[in-house]
């Protein structure tokens, strides 16, 4: 893989100048598998610009790369990409086989569409163009968000797993409630576990509902119970909404079986149901973090990015401008050094109440990492963005809340500031980065200048 590099590395080291503190945030480590010193520094002053704290280790050969990864853990694998050295592709076979799977972002000098859709497809989280560099923070970000999405869907499909079983071995089983009804939906027979399911209070009060009325009369209903429906057998289960004595609905997986007697004598029908409503509950709300940060309730950093790439291209369409407002939560480490995270993740949410309050529903707040937050505004040009800047600082400074907020705002306008999310990102945290500079220097310049306080 690694066979058309240029300046080959000797051993694998840490490269001097990689690991100096960032202005925030934990060190990410990152695991170069690169030959090209020069290729990976410049990925790290990419990354550093964006305010990442950089841990960098390089393996320059596949024995060598093998050897860092079975040492040590890293949160990002950036590779370079050459298709003519097989041996790299196999040492990458290390990655897929570890139990916690890593981000692996591919550099390349140029690459055709479809090996980038190949490359994608077997389990890259992205590829960047060396002459693009400056995309990588951002197919970091995602990378690492991606992950944690996939971490909490793994773990949560852990404990919701379960293996259907055939209906004669579920009879005494207390996790499924089993019924039998006529073609009319009257209940037959039922067993304890449909009983309680349903919160009857005996047996014989439930046989006296129509609940399988529904499903069980209607014939294409009653074809996807039995698995009929379409031209091939269905073998999902289907599922239902029914709903308890008490009124309180209930998610039911069905799955059933026709039961025919003699010559003559009418069908009937076994129905196995189990309760999955909380499994469905639980995915609803995997589905809303995806999107959604959890301590703020706003958009998160994957669904920030989708916006700002949906703008952009409407942008490009209408030749209008939009908008972007980067904030950061001004001394929020003080904060939760003198008053503990809690009142910390109370002042989040205080710039989060700001930014939800104020804005059109045509516009998108977000938080996308730690004290980061944006505001999209679509159709808005800079001097409009520079009014709701400033609103949201002087509505946060002065919410009558304790302890006292400031903010520190960055505003970029696309396409004057940028036409690509890297760009138009990097403008707007220049911007932010500036303004808080000012702010703290003058703060430092009056403490300076205050009289000494003597007992």
């Amino acid at each position: 893989m690694l066979a058309s590099m240029r300046g080959r590395v000797k051993q694998t080291e840490q490269l001097p100048g990689l690991n100096g503190l960032a202005s925030r945030g934990q060190p990410l480590r990152i695991l170069f598998f690169h030959s090209n010193v020069a290729d990976v520094k410049l990925c790290v002053r990419a990354l550093k610009n964006a305010h990442f704290n950089v841990s960098a280790q390089v393996a320059p050969t596949s024995e060598l790369f093998v050897e860092r990864l079975q040492a040590e853990s890293y949160d990002v694998i950036v590779a370079a990409h050459a298709v003519s050295d097989p041996a790299g592709a196999q040492s990458l076979e290390a990655l897929h086989r570890m139990e916690h799977l890593v981000p692996l972002i591919f550099v390349t000098d140029g690459l055709p569409l479809e090996t980038v859709a190949e490359l994608i497809t077997n389990g890259a989280a992205d590829c960047i163009e060396m002459d693009h560099i400056g995309h990588l923070p951002v197919a970091v970000r995602r990378a690492l968000s991606e992950n944690n999405l996939r971490v909490q869907c793994d773990r949560a499909e852990k404990h919701l797993r379960h293996s259907e079983a055939h209906y004669r071995a579920l009879v005494g089983n207390l996790n499924y409630g089993i019924c039998h009804c006529n073609a009319e939906g009257d209940f037959l027979d039922v067993n304890q576990t449909m009983v309680t399911m349903l919160g009857y209070e005996s047996r014989e009060e439930l046989l006296s509902v129509k609940l399988a009325c529904d499903i069980v009369s209607d014939p294409r209903r009653r074809a996807q119970l039995l698995g009929l429906s379409g031209r091939e057998p269905q073998t999902e289960p289907v599922e239902i909404d029914w709903k308890r004595k008490d009124g309180k609905g209930l998610k039911l997986r069905l799955s059933g079986r026709e039961v025919v007697g003699g010559p003559g004598d009418a069908a009937s029908y076994e129905v196995i149901a189990e309760d999955v409503t909380k499994q469905r509950e639980l995915e609803d709300q995997l589905r809303h973090e995806a999107v959604k940060d959890s301590l703020t309730g706003l958009a998160n950093y994957r669904q920030f990015v989708a916006v700002i790439d949906r703008e952009i291209r409407r942008s490009q369409r209408t030749r209008r401008e939009f908008a972007l407002l980067l904030f950061d939560l001004d001394r929020l480490k003080q904060v939760n050094d003198r008053y503990g995270h809690l009142i910390g993740n109370q002042a989040l949410c205080r710039l989060a109440d700001v930014l939800s309050i104020g804005r059109r529903d045509m516009d998108t707040a977000a938080r996308f990492g730690g004290d980061e937050f944006a505001l999209v505004l679509p159709e808005t040009a800079g001097e409009a963005a520079e009014l709701v800047a400033d609103r949201i600082c002087r509505s946060l400074a002065h919410d009558g809340e304790k302890p006292k907020l400031s903010v520190s705002v960055g505003v970029a306008v696309h396409p004057i500031d940028g036409d690509r999310l890297d760009t138009l990102m990097g403008a707007a945290d220049v911007k932010l980065y500036s303004m808080k500079a000012r702010i703290h220097g003058h703060a430092r310049s009056a403490r300076r200048g205050a009289p000494e306080t003597r007992p």
